[in-house]
């Protein structure tokens, strides 16, 4: 296998994948889209909320809203923010305080909820780890590649919760380990029907 990388900007990252056929690389893409844990709101408690919005018009938003995710967080961590926010003003994603400095907002302007005067918005949610494969909300990214003689062309764009060569790496790591998973089990079956 041979891997090139072209170019990393920003939350994309252009590589080459030489020597795998397209199976393979349909792997990787998939892992990289559905198979990496990423935060992502998944409770939210309100209690203020004399805005004209329903409150689970605003829940859905912010659980839309990336979380930066650390490598290496335990599957059960279950980390809360906190928002207390008055009008006149628009309120942004950057005001969403975390309990853990290192779980937070990914991107910080992305608007909430625009508050009149006299309006407030206090909340608590509480952000989970999971994968795509429970909401799309727990996607960490897109992948896509074209085919070029034996190459394949990848481009990979991180939705923020981590850069996007942290990104194929987890994917990776991941998918080892599933593939090694599925070959001591294939080893087991094939060791029970030599018995029989």
């Amino acid at each position: 296998m041979k891997l090139e990388i072209k170019k990393e900007e920003g939350n994309k990252l252009n590589f080459e994948l030489g020597d795998v056929n397209t199976s393979f690389a349909n792997a990787v893409r998939r892992y990289v889209m559905k198979a990496v844990p990423v935060f992502a709101m998944q409770d939210v408690t309100f209690y203020e909320n004399s805005s004209p919005i329903f409150d689970e018009y605003i829940s859905h938003r912010i659980g839309l809203i990336p979380l930066f995710t650390p490598e290496g967080v335990p599957k059960e961590a279950e980390i809360t923010f906190y928002l207390d926010a008055k009008g006149p003003k628009v309120v942004y994603s950057e005001e969403l305080e975390s309990k853990d400095k290192e779980v937070k907002v990914a991107r910080g302007k992305n608007p909430v909820i625009t508050l009149a005067d006299g309006q407030a918005l206090r909340l608590e949610g509480k952000s989970v780890l999971r994968t795509a494969e429970n909401h799309a909300k727990f996607q960490p990214g897109i992948a896509a590649y074209e085919i070029s003689g034996e190459t394949y062309k990848f481009v990979v764009e991180s939705f923020f919760q981590m850069p996007p060569r942290e990104l194929v790496m987890r994917a990776l790591s991941i998918l080892e380990s599933d593939l090694e998973t599925l070959q001591k089990q294939l080893q087991k079956v094939e060791k029970a029907s030599k018995k029989k």
